[in-house]
Order: structure tokens, then sequence, then C-alpha cells
């Protein structure tokens, strides 16, 4: 195919506009308006264009005006004398107009950051830094966003949506801390301890989205979290729910009185491991080893840590069923339930709360248990450093930090002193015999049923 370069100049009407086309055989033809210097028309095979040719600093250019059927003569005239007229000061047009349409792009994606919602970037936030936090963080981020009014698990009641789910639907650009600190202080009236995890929340998520080019500018964390808002936010009062070694068989024995097996088991199990509810809570089968008695935990801070799984411990998880899924496959969850989507048991606190009613103790959270670990272990002189270890706290001094990596075995001496003295205690015979397996007390069943 040829192309056809035309110096013949005409004055455009509309119909040599309308009759211009591409010949057969051409690749491309020209023709030129006699009433605006360098106006064209290009025509090729199916498609005939308004054009603009020129020089600039000696060298020529060329460029596409737009489609012969957008513009009419009398615009594309106009265009052509803008176009001379930016040549003539020096300016190439192909430039001006990357930059125009930059700035439109740039005027197109503010508009659209103006209208972001707080909801829209959280989303964006979890999805990104999700993969990286423990299955207990991400539950706490998505139960911070519910929406109200969803049907509870079980009961009539309709469930209260989470607190930072009234922050939703309200624009970036449009928080203020006079919106923040109405927003904390109507929460902590109703629950102070979750509007200040809420607050934690929406600090780092804060951060997280300044540091984003699709966010800056909307919002600034050090205007936005003053001191007035976070004076707002509840003092944590330090907890100190123990238990003490004379409440030890009370415990234990309205404990033993749930009727669910695994309840009970996940119970004394959070109390003689000092383990965190929720590391235990997520224990796979795949992590219990009988054979070398040990178990292995998936520790928030360090990914993972091995302790020991002293006899009754050993015992009780033992002594649980093993059960599959809907889909026939194998439950991998120690602390299990058939009731379940997930094939997991829920949480534990109502069943745990009642309990400790009934015993006639102080209250007393599963976190409590974790706290009673530590402090009854006490009674037996166990090493701080060792306590530590098992339970999965950060090393407190240089020689912790760096220096000390005690093997399972010294370990395993420590935990089954403790655990013999908790049994000791609370009334539960053991085996006599060095080495001999504990077997777990039995307790009367009562008509709870055995489901989770």
């Amino acid at each position: 195919m040829s192309v056809h370069h035309s110096k013949r100049r005409v004055n455009f009407t509309k119909g040599r506009v309308e009759a211009f086309e591409c010949p057969p055989g051409a690749a491309q033809v020209f023709l030129w308006d006699s009433g605006q210097p360098g106006l064209g028309l290009r025509a090729t095979p199916g498609h005939v264009a308004y054009v603009f040719r020129a020089k600039l600093h000696g060298r020529g250019l060329r460029m596409t005006i737009g489609d012969r059927n957008t513009w009419d003569i009398k615009k594309a005239r106009e265009e052509g004398k803008r176009l001379a007229l930016l040549v003539d000061m020096g300016i190439d047009p192909r430039t001006e107009r990357l930059e125009r349409r930059q700035a439109e792009e740039a005027g197109r994606q503010e508009r659209q950051r103006a209208v972001v919602t707080f909801g829209q970037a959280w989303d964006e936030y979890v999805e990104e830094r999700g993969p990286t936090w423990s299955e207990g963080h991400r539950h706490n981020h998505a139960a911070m966003m519910k929406a109200p009014g969803e049907p509870r698990p079980r009961g009539k009641k309709k469930t209260r949506g989470g607190a930072l789910h009234p922050l939703r639907d309200e624009r970036l650009q449009d928080l203020t801390a006079g919106r923040l600190a109405k927003w904390l202080e109507t929460e902590t009236k109703a629950r102070p301890t979750v509007a200040a995890l809420g607050f934690r929340m929406l600090r780092a998520f804060l951060r997280w989205a300044n540091d984003r080019p699709a966010y800056q500018g909307l919002m600034d964390p050090a205007v936005l979290l003053t001191g007035d808002v976070r004076r707002k936010v509840a003092r944590q009062k330090p907890k100190g729910d123990v238990l003490q070694r004379e409440q030890l068989r009370a415990w234990f024995e309205q404990v033993g009185k749930i009727g669910n097996p695994v309840v009970r088991a996940y119970l004394q199990a959070l109390l003689l491991t000092g383990a965190r509810p929720g590391e235990l809570a997520m224990l796979h089968w795949d992590d219990v080893d009988f054979e070398w008695n040990s178990l292995t935990i998936r520790d928030k801070a360090d990914g993972q840590r091995t302790i020991p799984l002293p006899p009754y411990t050993s015992e009780l998880l033992k002594s649980l069923p093993r059960r599959r899924l809907s889909d026939g496959s194998h439950n991998p969850w120690v602390f299990s339930s058939p009731t379940t989507a997930h094939g997991r048991m829920g949480e534990q606190n109502h069943a745990h709360t009642r309990a400790v009613a009934d015993a006639g103790l102080p209250q007393l959270t599963l976190h409590g248990l974790r706290r009673s670990f530590g402090t009854l272990a006490e009674w037996v002189e166990m090493p701080a450093g060792i306590t530590a270890q098992i339970m999965g706290h950060k090393p407190s001094a240089i020689a912790e930090k760096h220096y000390r990596r005690r093997p399972l075995d010294l370990l395993r001496v420590w935990h089954e002193k403790i655990e013999g003295w908790i049994l000791k205690e609370a009334g539960i015979a053991q085996g006599r015999e060095p080495g001999a397996s504990v077997e777990p007390v039995e307790f009367p069943s009562t008509a709870q049923g055995e489901t989770a």
C-alpha cells in the first residue's frame, strides 16, 4: 500500500470534508486546509481524522486532533489555531497535551480519593496486612467492623455492631478530631475495653493509610489523634484475676461438672500449660506429640514454641474425641466441635464464668488462668526464666534473650513439678511411681450434654 502526500490546499467545506476518503491501495492520504495553516485531514482505510503539522525548532511535528465525525470544521480550525500559537511560542503541543491529560487524570483521581470512605480504606488495609497477622488478630479486626443486626448463632437477639462500624461510611477526608472524640466517648460509655482496643486498631490503620499515596493528604494522624481524643480512651487497669492456692479444689470441682469433655479439658489445660486462650484453642492434633510428650504452640510473638506435655494434661488430650468434618475429612482441631462450621470449639468464656460463679470464686477470666500458672509456679520455686519460656513471654534480660536456650527435658522437670503440685492442692489423686501416667480425675456428668 502506498502513502499519498499532497501539498494541495483547499478551503475546507462540509461537502469536501465528508467526501474525503482514502483511495483503494493507499495506506494514507492527506488534504490540507487553506483556511488554517497546519490543519489537515488524514485518511486511512476506514478512518478520517483532523491532524496538525508544523515545524518546531527546525524539526517537523505532526499530531492528531480528532475524528472527522466528532470535530466540526469550526472547532477543528480553532484547535489548529491554538496549536499553531503554541508552536509560535516555542511550546511542543504534544507535551502540552500530555500534561493536560496528566492533570485531568490527577483531578479524576483526586475526585475519587475525596469520596473514599473509612470502610473502603479499612478493607484494603486488612487485605494487605491480614496475611501477616495471627488468626486471633484477624478475628479481632473483623469483629471491630462487624455490622449490627445480624443473627446470632444462638438465641433470637441480633448482634451488636463492632466498635469501629459507626465510622465505616465516614469519608476519610471528613474525619476530624472532634468526630473521633465523640465516637470514643459513646463507645467508651458502653464498652470501655472494646473501645480502647478499637482506638488502638484505628491508630495503626491511620498510620498505614498516611504512608499510602492513595490516601496521603486525606487525613493526618497527628491532627486527628489529639490529646483530647486520647483522653477519651478508658485507662487500662492491670488485671489481677488469679486463682489462689486455696481456690484450686473448688475450681477443679466445678470445671469437672461441665458436661462437655472438650470444654473441661480445654479449661484445665489452660491452667496447667499457662498458654494463651487463643493459642490453645488453635492447637492441631499434628501439634501434639504423645511419644515425646510435647506441644507445639503457635506463638503470637515468635511464631511457635515447643513446651512439655506433662502427664495429666497428656491424658486429658488423649481422652478427647477424634472427629470428622462435614465433608468426611479428618478434623484437625484438638478442641473440636461437631456443631461449628469450621469444626473448632467456640469461645468458652460463658462456660467458665458459670463454673467460677458456681464455685463461689471471684471473677476469673480465661487469661486469668494463664496468669494463675505464672503465679502458682512460685510455690514450687520455678525459675522465672523457665516459667517465661513455657508461657511464651518475651525474655526480660540480656542473658535470657541471648544466652538461655533451655532443652525440653529441663523444662519438663519443672513443668511436671508445677502440674503435680496444682493437682495435689486440688485434691486430685496422682500416680505414685516415678514416670507413671497420671489418670485424669473423673467427674460426674451433668445434663448439659456434650455439644460445643
